[in-house]
This record gives structure tokens, sequence and C-alpha cells, in this order.
């Protein structure tokens, strides 16, 4: 028994000494190449020796039953890119050491890598400090969380690159109040860096992000240039305007060359999903809607299911937490049963997600119907798409096929699967998805279906926004294995 012992805290021992061996591979990957590494989705950059010895824990779920994936075969992977001079790309170091185990051919890691990134190889410093300039018009829930992701993802400074936010000032410690909110949110945690406030110059640093604080009452008065902001895309983050007639004011400011919603948008303008419609951003785009949360989440799985079997018609309803815009006690509201205190009830509400669908993915108009109920949760919120599909399925071949689209498929960043008893919606808070599918809540009886998607309504949607504006930018890296 002593020797079985031993034998487990050795070998947990020397796995721990790869992960310490992995993390300033990782880290010199991501500052001097911009070369974004993760496992099955999971992101490695800044992450800790615990942290990466859980994610490869978690690749099993991904590969199948009965696999796993060690360090001993990822570091290999991470030693031989790190040899190789490479350009920006997002590099998924599990999935190449599973690709290496049935693919290899008899090659070693260092000729297999090379061939699986050659497009890449040799590409370091081609875009170096050529990023694009951002600007976050408004600083709430979204602005903060998409300032995060902004700061975290800087790389070697050739991506979206934070320059400024616009707010209206609060108070005479106003820079000092948002700096703190940013430092400090009681749902997703600690910022993951260092801020320091400069109230002569009105700006923040974090991690070496220099971001001007613009005080402005009128989107169509700021002069950017003057901060040495230059054609920089500008993510109005307020729901103030959400017409393209509102919303052109931003493009009045010199400095600022194109404007992202993050909200449904009105009228003509283009509502997109990241995954399933990002391709119909043209360079003649202007001015384009990320869409809301709720569309966000549940597209990408409607697309995917509607392309095997087809959706004839459904219902969507939301479990939404409750937002900004809710009473915390009971109050005057303009807005139907939103007057009630949002943190003592379930308040029943309309969603325009299913009609907002069918922007995104044309193919379902006036196929779907929607509705919400708010709870007394403060993030993470699940869709219940009830369908009536075009043949009949089971729910083991659903539940397979939704596995492998969030393994190996086009939308594998915004579908993600799950098969627990034991979730509950804090298990999601910070989940990089649009939505993740429950799969032990599945409901199959022959074309009836109901499926359970979790989401993030703040950290997932903020990321599918980063999606669409590193398109925007150009500025999106090929990511590997292809």
């Amino acid at each position: 028994m002593t020797q079985q012992t031993d034998q487990c805290l050795n070998e947990w021992i020397d796995r721990e000494a790869i992960a310490e061996a992995m993390i300033p591979l990782i880290g010199q990957l991501y500052r001097n190449n911009n070369v974004v590494t993760s496992i099955y989705g999971r992101g490695l950059i800044n992450r800790s020796v615990i942290s990466i010895l859980k994610t490869h824990r978690f690749a099993r779920h991904r590969i199948g039953e009965g696999a796993e994936l060690t360090v001993r075969e990822t570091y290999p992977i991470l030693k031989a890119m790190s040899e190789l001079a490479l350009g920006s790309a997002s590099v998924d170091i599990g999935k190449l050491a599973v690709k290496f185990k049935q693919e290899g051919q008899g090659r070693s890691i260092e000729e297999f890598v090379k061939a699986e990134l050659a497009p890449v190889v040799d590409k370091q410093n081609e875009n170096k400090h050529q990023g694009k300039d951002v600007v976050l018009y408004g600083f709430g829930r979204i602005g903060r969380l998409l300032a995060r992701i902004l700061i975290e993802k800087t790389g070697a400074g050739d991506g979206l690159r934070l320059r400024a936010i616009v707010v209206r000032k609060g108070a005479e410690n106003d820079l000092e109040k948002r700096a703190s909110l940013l430092r400090r949110d009681s749902v997703h945690g600690s910022f993951d860096g260092t801020i320091v406030i400069d109230e002569e110059n009105n700006t923040i640093t974090a991690n070496g992000n220099l971001i001007q604080v613009i005080y402005s009452n009128d989107p169509a008065s700021v002069d950017y240039t003057q901060y040495g902001i230059q054609d920089a895309l500008l993510i109005d983050n307020t729901g103030i305007w959400r017409d393209e007639k509102g919303l052109s004011q931003h493009l009045q400011c010199p400095g600022i060359d194109r404007v992202v919603l993050t909200a449904p948008g009105k009228g003509e303008l283009k509502n997109i999903v990241h995954g399933v419609n990002h391709a119909e951003i043209s360079a003649d785009d202007k001015i384009i809607s990320a869409a809301s949360c709720t569309t966000n989440a549940i597209v990408p799985v409607l697309k995917a299911i509607n392309d095997k079997f087809g959706i004839e018609n459904g219902h969507v309803e939301t479990v939404h937490s409750f937002t900004n815009d809710q009473n915390l006690i009971d109050n005057f509201h303009k807005g139907s049963r939103r007057g009630r205190a949002a943190t003592l009830n379930m308040v029943l509400t309309e969603t325009g997600a299913a009609t907002a669908a069918a922007k995104a993915l044309p193919v379902l108009k006036g196929k779907l119907t929607g509705n919400a109920i708010r709870v007394p949760t403060p993030n993470v919120s699940m869709a219940i798409l009830n369908l009536n599909l075009g043949k009949s399925t089971t729910r083991e071949e659903m539940n397979e096929y939704l596995r492998q689209m969030a393994m190996h498929s086009e939308l594998q960043k915004q579908i993600d699967y799950v098969c627990s008893q034991e979730v509950v919606s804090t298990d999601f808070v910070g989940s990089r998805h649009a939505g993740v599918v429950d799969a032990e809540a599945t409901i199959c009886n022959d074309n009836r279906l109901v499926l359970y998607v979790w989401y993030d309504n703040e950290y997932g949607y903020s990321c599918q926004v980063i999606r669409v504006a590193e398109d925007i930018a150009g500025v999106n890296p090929p990511a590997f294995p292809q």
C-alpha cells in the first residue's frame, strides 16, 4: 500500500514539474509571437500549474471514453513550437497532440509541428505593433468585461489595442471609481494583473496598456486624434443608440473608422453572430450589431441542429439572470413587470431573441416564438429550445452530434458541451463559449426535441463581441490544427 501511495504522489510531482516547464513556453509564445495556446478550447495563458493540469484532465471529455491527455504529450508540442519563430496564431496543443498520435506516421514531433503550422512558420514580427485601435463607448458590465478580454489578449501588440474609454463623469473621484470597478468584480472576481491611475492625465494603465479616459456627454463631439487614436473601432456598449442614424454620430468623430453595437440592431443593421454569419461582414459595413447574449447563445446551436435534422418550428424560453435595467426593490419602471424587485421575484418578460435569430439565420424566419423569465441570480442564463425537427432522432444521436460540433466543427468556439448531472449555473461563470449544451437534460421523442443551453450572458457574450471585432479589424489569427 505504501509503495502504491508513493507511486501516485511521485507521478503527481512529475506532472507538476512538466506543467511548470510549460508556463514560460506558453508566455514566450504569447508575448513574443502573439501565439495563443489552448487545450480543447481552454486557454493556457497566465494559468497556474494546477490550472494547466486540470485543463488536461478536462480534455478526456472531448477525446472520448477512457482517453486521457497528459502534459508528457503536450509539452513536446510546445517545445517544438517555441523553436519555429511563429507568426500570430491560435493553436490548440491538445488537438495537435492527439492528431500526432493518430497521424504522426513515423515523423518526429518537430517535423509534425512544423508541417502543421507551416503557414505561420518564420512569420514572427511581420505585423508587430500594427494593431487596431479600439475605443469602448460606455464602461458598464459589458464594457468592463470587454476591457478585461482586450487587455488579456494584447499579446505582442499586433491585435486589438484598447486605447480609450468614453463615459459621462459621475463624480469628482470618477477615475478612481472606474478603475476600482475594473479591478474588482463581484461575479467575475479580481482583475488578473495590475492597474495604475493617473488623475492628472485621466489615464488607467492596466498590464501595460495605457487607456485614456474621456469624459463626454455627446457621441459626436470627441476628437480622438488628439489622443493619438487613428482609424479606431468603436464598441458602443451603452445601448442608448441602436439604429444607423444614432450610431452614425460616432463616425463624425475624427479618429473613428467603424462601430460595433453590443445590442440587437434596429432597422437594416446587420446582426452578426460570430461563427454563423460573420462572413457577411464587408469592408463597406461601417456599423454592425453583435446581436444579444441570448441570440448568440441559441443561434449556433440552432444552426447545427437545422443543418443535420431541419427545424420545422419551435419555442425558445430563456431563464435569464436579472440585469441592470430592473429594479432592486419595487419601484416605477416603464417596462411591464420589470418594476418589481429583481432579487426577490421571477419576472416574466419578453425577449426578441427568437425574432433576432432569423436575422442571423434567415432560414428560421417565422419558425420560432420566444419568451423570457428573469430570475434572482446575477449572471449565467439558460435557453430552453423546444423544437419540432424535420426528421426523427434519438437522444444519443443528438448528444453525440452536438458533442462532435463542440469539438471539431467551425462552431467549436460558440458551442460547448457538458455531460454531468451535478452542474449548476455558477459552474458556467466565465465560460468563453456562446452557449453550453447540457447533454444530461436533453429530451428526444421522435422528431420532438427539448434542449437546454447554458450561457454566461456577460462573459460568453463579451467573447463573441471580441471575435466580431477581430474579424472587422482583420486581426483574427489563423487557428490550428486546420
